[in-house]
């Protein structure tokens, strides 16, 4: 019997069409998502259950990744993630195209979503990558409240008054955690990374109605809990942009993200990680060589890279923006 190895590991794109969703996964990125009428996300690596990422190349292919987890266990996701999360992989990686706006929601945190859905809460960041002009975003409150002074706004129709409106351009970095009301605004296309969850609760969808007419499920009694009601003074995440070097974009307590931004190749030392590492493309292209296999990585591309794989070498004759993520 032919022993099974571990690569760097490619999925196909499962393509999700939405009411707000758009073109632009096709014109941009190059994915064909046909017979859909538009794309509003691709889930490019997934484990949340009725949406497993399958490999799609090698001879792992047709693998999904909780039967890989469960054959490789730390070799693929490190002892500590494993520990604490078996066969469930913990992250989601996503590109978002919002032709319209998204609705105004909420994301519940760990405590609340495993209370309610047996599910993990949904901390994600957003990496903007290509914005039309004049593309805002919702990040927050724009002051502090509370959920009786928040009611009051939602039932009278003005809940977008005490919304924090973030004009948006390509390079902008979000970190949203669990509690922070947020929507993705017209105009944009992103790399979104979060947490495991497809837990989301609709507070407010301009009305909106689908072909049939219908408007979509709100859940504001659900939401009154999940939101945090406090101002921050910088919803924008804050980041030194540099070229040929690791910018650290998002350190937090699910997950990390480095910009690496290089003109030229580049070796990555992974040996204190216990983690997996996912390369998230959003610009360029370059060649993955690690655990003796090459494999190509461009724009709307993520490959995982084995806990067991300690060094990473990134080739490229055109230079690459990548999105480098692992658990910390």
């Amino acid at each position: 019997m032919t022993k099974k190895f571990l690569y760097p590991l490619k999925f196909d794109t499962i393509f999700k069409d939405k009411i707000w969703g758009g073109q632009k996964i096709n014109t941009i990125l190059g994915k064909d998502f046909s017979p859909l009428p538009n794309c509003g996300e691709t889930w490019e690596i997934s484990g949340v259950p009725g949406n497993l990422s399958k490999i799609s190349e090698g001879p792992l292919k047709g693998w999904t990744l909780p039967e890989l987890i469960e054959e490789f266990k730390e070799e693929l996701v490190g002892k500590k993630v494993f520990e604490q999360y078996g066969t469930e992989f913990p992250l989601l990686v996503k590109f978002i195209d919002a032709a319209q706006d998204l609705s105004i929601q909420v994301h519940p945190n760990d405590k609340l979503a495993k209370a309610r859905h047996n599910s993990l809460g949904k901390s994600e960041m957003w990496y903007i990558f290509q914005a039309d002009e004049d593309a805002k975003l919702i990040s927050g409150f724009n002051k502090d409240t509370n959920q009786q002074e928040y009611l009051e706004y939602l039932e009278s129709g003005r809940l977008t008054e005490i919304l924090n409106e973030e004009e948006v351009n390509a390079g902008d970095c979000f970190y949203l955690p669990a509690g922070r009301v947020h929507t993705i605004g017209k105009g944009l296309l992103l790399a979104e990374i979060q947490q495991s969850s497809d837990v989301t609760y609709r507070i407010y969808d301009f009305d909106r109605t689908d072909d049939q007419g219908n408007k979509r499920e709100l859940h504001n009694e659900q939401a009154l809990d999940a939101l945090d009601y406090k101002h921050y003074s910088e919803y924008k995440t804050p980041y030194k942009k540099a070229l040929n070097e690791a910018v650290p974009l998002v350190k937090s307590q699910y997950f990390q993200t480095n910009l690496l931004e290089f003109t030229t190749g580049i070796i990555r030392e992974h040996y204190r990680k216990d983690s997996f590492v996912i390369y998230t493309c959003v610009q360029g292209e370059a060649q993955i060589e690690c655990m003796g296999q090459t494999t190509k990585i461009s724009m709307g591309n993520a490959v995982l890279i084995p806990q067991k794989a300690p060094e990473i070498h990134l080739r490229t004759n055109s230079g690459f923006k990548m999105l480098e993520t692992f658990m910390p």
